[in-house]
């Protein structure tokens, strides 16, 4: 046997081990290689590709041949990842077979010896080294050194699969922390822009990447205090939650900015396919990590980057990840690792979180993992409704570079003249409106770092911004009306109010006596479309976007709304419904839209959930009288008996928001789709199906939601029109379906 280790060549094949993952360079193509762990246990054979390589993350549940696109798929469907450990290859077109290893396969906290990050990073682009020898493009940009004076400077790292270490374009987020005095540093992940690798999307191999990046940076002499930060929204900004819970030792604090809780609940919300934003996000991905599937990589390659053209060698076996996404119709604990919300434990550092109750991306799930950081040492949450970018909007920005200061600077925060000089051009043009930056807040503590740093961080940790969109010059533009400060989100001290569905639409306050029934027919078509009319997700940045709330026909929906409220409500937090259905189908999908219909006429979009009630098995760790989620594990799948009552709760998307006096709270049950831009939906429905909703008597149904009362707020209602985030449109008088119920 040739003995091995790292990137071990032997007979022409070189085996790189690396986090979960082996990548085999140098076989002949079309070659079977069999992978098998210590005391000779098969894992897996994979064929080499064309040009001799082969790549194993995911492996089967017995030790089967991958030799298709389908045998992988299968893989990633009904299989594990690659577990840490010893392995040797056999190349079985050689006779006898050549044997290549043994190597090791490290584990997340398989840490490299600390020269390995005693590198040299200067300004401009370049490459650094990771743990398995991988090299990632890095795009360093410093200060203007007449503003901020010589180095050593704050430096934050930027790290996703977009374009961060693109040299001719700047990213938000790095751009306003270069402008603010921050040294920046974009890294682009490994197999994506001009970096190595085989990409991956939120695999272990991933956050180790970002351990070694976070290290290599804090050893450059430029990093003030040898403690760098990270900064980013949307990818970049759920990249620094995997970094994190690795627990780079330099690291100094984060800053995650519209961020998902879970990779497959984004992908399967309430265990239907998400065909929408997921769906095109992935393929996205899958394109642009194609052989110069950025255009600025292959620009490089073309001007002669002899590295970026070698790390390229390999992306034949980058996944396709649409068809990953779509084989993992089940969760189970081989995506654990994918799951932020479990790892979020392990972060020590401070954390700045922002994010929209309707995020047009992402949702809102991350508010239910605000409770697990309870390892940071401070955390500052700003949730509020709006769109995806909102978090560097100027509602955010000043805020942003508070904490940057606070805890990577390590000064008080004062924004320089010249950048309050410029600031309202800049959010014009991005954002539609003019906009100030909010004043220095400690500006008067200049010279008192600690007291400065000791107020700043007794202050409450989480804020909630209420009906932004309403108070600028141009309406829909970001900036609340009005906020709450609290220890916790959601509050401890919201309650379950429930609402039962009666007869007739009614939303009533005690469930009805007798046995009810509503019919409503699955729409097929709907889960097609979203209110978007727009392609471009950019189009959110600005005050108004094209958008059209699209209706459903009264017979595809069971409806529901109060009489008008006496007195005000604030719903903070999750909330559910409690819903009996008699299903006309083995399968189907159903969601939940939560509206205001005010004394004006016109009704207001607050929330929506979707659940597929095949799932009925909720999880015991994260469900109790107001929260919900479910196990979504094979095991625990079971068909629908139409003709049969079941019971199953659907979850709403967490949420803040006020509901005034004179308004209703209305309820619609339908098929999932129409109102969540670019949010798309696979429903297993049938045209033409039918399904009860049980009301009253052994079938009470209700709307359940979290009610909270310490909130002061204006008695006027804010403009319908001009709520960011939330569209409005005439309300309409309901109709239901009454039926008969069936007995049993």
């Amino acid at each position: 046997m040739d003995e091995g280790t790292d990137g071990h060549e032997g007979n022409g094949v070189i085996l790189g081990p690396g986090v979960e993952t082996l990548t085999i360079t140098g076989a002949r193509p079309g070659a079977h290689l069999e992978v098998l762990a210590a005391g000779g246990r098969k894992v897996v054979t994979v064929v080499a590709d064309d040009a001799g390589n082969a790549h194993v993350s995911f492996v089967p549940a017995s030790p089967t041949v991958i030799a298709t696109l389908d045998d992988l798929v299968a893989a990633v469907g009904a299989g594990d990842v690659l577990a840490p450990g010893d392995y040797v290859v056999r190349d079985l077109s050689k006779s006898p077979p050549s044997v290549h290893g043994p190597v090791r396969v490290l584990a997340v906290d398989d840490h490299p010896d600390p020269a390995t990050y005693d590198q040299d990073l200067p300004g401009g682009f370049g490459y650094l080294r990771t743990r398995d020898g991988t090299l990632l493009s890095a795009m360093v940009r410093f200060p203007d050194e007449g503003m901020y004076g010589p180095p050593p400077w704050p430096t934050v790292v930027e790290y996703s699969g977009y374009g961060p270490s693109n040299p001719d374009l700047m990213s938000p987020g790095q751009l306003l922390a270069n402008l603010l005095g921050f040294a920046t540093i974009g890294v682009n992940m490994r197999g994506t822009g001009c970096s190595g690798g085989v990409f991956d999307v939120f695999s272990p191999a991933q956050a180790a990447d970002g351990y070694d990046v976070i290290e290599t940076v804090a050893r450059q002499p430029w990093v003030r205090h040898g403690r760098p930060g990270m900064v980013g929204l949307s990818y970049p900004g759920i990249s620094q939650l995997f970094v994190a819970a690795t627990a780079p030792p330099s690291l100094a604090a984060i800053t995650p900015l519209s961020v998902i809780d879970d990779l497959w609940r984004q992908q399967w919300p309430g265990g239907t396919y998400n065909s929408g934003f997921t769906r095109a996000w992935l393929a996205q991905r899958d394109a642009e990590t194609k052989v110069g599937g950025m255009a600025w990589d292959q620009a490089r390659i073309d001007a002669g980057d002899e590295v970026a053209a070698a790390n390229q060698s390999i992306r034949s076996l980058t996944l396709d990840f649409e068809r990953f996404g779509r084989a993992a119709e089940d969760f189970r604990p081989a995506l654990g690792a994918r799951r932020a919300a479990d790892l979020v434990h392990r972060i020590e550092v401070p954390v700045f979180l922002s994010g929209s109750w309707q995020d047009e991306q992402t949702g809102s799930r991350f508010a239910l993992m605000l409770e697990r950081f309870q390892a940071a040492p401070h955390v500052v949450f700003t949730l509020f409704n709006g769109h995806h970018p909102d978090g560097f909007s100027p509602m955010m920005a000043t805020r942003w570079f508070e904490f940057l200061s606070f805890h990577v600077s390590r000064e008080v925060p004062v924004v320089p003249d010249l950048v309050r000089a410029v600031a309202p051009a800049a959010f014009a043009e991005h954002f539609g409106y003019t906009a100030q930056l909010e004043g220095d807040r400690f500006a008067h503590l200049v010279d008192d770092y600690p007291t400065a740093l000791a107020r700043y961080t007794a202050e409450p940790p989480v804020r909630v911004l209420f009906e932004s969109g309403t108070v600028a010059d141009v309406a829909g533009a970001p900036g609340h009306r009005y906020e709450v400060q609290l220890a916790t989100f959601p509050p401890p001290d919201a309650v379950a109010r429930r609402w039962y569905l009666g007869p007739e639409t009614q939303l009533l306050d005690a469930a009805p006596d007798t046995d009810g029934a509503d019919r409503y027919l699955d729409d097929v078509g709907a889960g097609a479309s979203s209110y978007a009319l727009t392609e471009r997700f950019d189009d959110f940045l600005l005050p108004s976007v094209p958008i059209e709330w699209t209706r459903f026909a009264d017979e595809c929906t069971a409806a529901y709304e109060t009489d008008p409220l006496t007195e005000p409500l604030t719903v903070m937090g999750q909330g559910h419904v409690d819903l009996w259905l008699c299903p006309g189908t083995p399968d189907t999908s159903v969601q939940a839209t939560l509206t205001e219909v005010r004394p004006d006429g016109h009704e207001l979009r607050v929330q929506s959930g979707w659940h597929r009630p095949v799932h009925r098995e909720e999880d015991p760790e994260r469900s109790d009288h107001l929260r919900v989620d479910y196990t979504f594990a094979r095991e625990h799948r079971a068909a629908l008996v139409p003709g049969e009552w079941l019971r199953f709760r659907i979850p709403f998307m967490p949420v803040a928001h006020v509901f005034r006096p004179g308004s209703r709270v209305r309820l619609v049950l339908s098929t999932p789709g129409l109102d969540q831009p670019f949010w798309c939906f696979d429903n297993p429905v049938e045209a033409g199906a039918a399904h009860l909703v049980g009301r009253g008597g052994i079938h009470p149904s209700a709307l359940v939601l979290p009610s909270w009362s310490g909130l002061e707020h204006p008695e006027e209602l804010p403009p319908a029109d001009a709520v960011r985030g939330q569209p409005a449109r005439r309300a309409l008088t309901l109709r239901n379906v009454e039926v008969d119920p069936p007995t049993g």
